[in-house]
């Protein structure tokens, strides 16, 4: 697994080489660097805005921040004296607040998996509808958070047809969609629970 960019990159670079040749596209080594270059050419206002939000996200998360309001925030919700229910909803709104800060699914997990297993087991609610609440929550906003590693390439694909469209367009284009996904999906979540629905198998909803 540690080399398999390399081995990706050997394997398009192999096919693309032997289609070239083929072709007649490729003839020379200069033909294929020439190749390469364009496509390099026409990538480079992702790079960069790459590498901009990977200075952000390394100085967001050396700073902590991140840890800290999530933390707090599941503190405030396990303290509060209410049902499954309203805790499950209270859950995926947490959890659709930090994903604007933290996109990847797995650090908000080992966050609050600790702190919210536990807590929802002792209302007799299983990990396995605790963990289908947090991907509910942990889904939908993926898409209008700039830290989310694919935005940048989301940008320069909208690029390509609407050569003005930036960050704010593609948040303002896709936020409909978001809010009807957890509209959506929470109502189904809370359906499933209420009906008291398997959520896979040998995992009931209650424990």
């Amino acid at each position: 697994m540690d080399s398999i960019i390399v081995l990706i990159m050997f394997l398009f670079l192999v096919t693309g080489a032997a289609f070239g040749a083929g072709a007649g596209t490729i003839t020379s080594m200069k033909d294929g660097i020439a190749a390469i270059t364009k496509t390099f050419a026409g990538l480079g206002g992702l790079l960069f805005l790459f590498l901009i939000i990977s200075q952000f996200v390394a100085y967001f998360n050396y700073s902590n921040l991140s840890t800290i309001v999530g933390v707090n925030m599941a503190d405030v919700l396990e303290k509060l004296s209410v049902g499954p229910v309203w805790l499950l909803l209270g859950f995926v709104v947490i959890v659709a607040i930090l994903n604007l800060l933290i996109p990847g699914g797995i650090p908000k997990w080992a966050i609050f998996a600790p702190i919210f297993v536990p807590l929802f087991m002792h209302l007799h609610v299983s990990p396995a509808m605790l963990l289908a609440a947090y991907r509910v929550g942990d889904s939908p906003g993926n898409v209008i958070t700039p830290l989310m590693a694919y935005f940048g390439l989301i940008v320069v694909f909208a690029q390509r047809w609407d050569k003005s469209a930036g960050v704010g367009t593609i948040v303002a284009l896709m936020l409909p969609y978001t809010v009807i996904l957890y509209v959506a999906w929470t109502v189904v979540l809370l359906a499933w629970y209420l009906l008291g629905i398997p959520v896979g198998p040998g995992a009931g909803v209650h424990v």
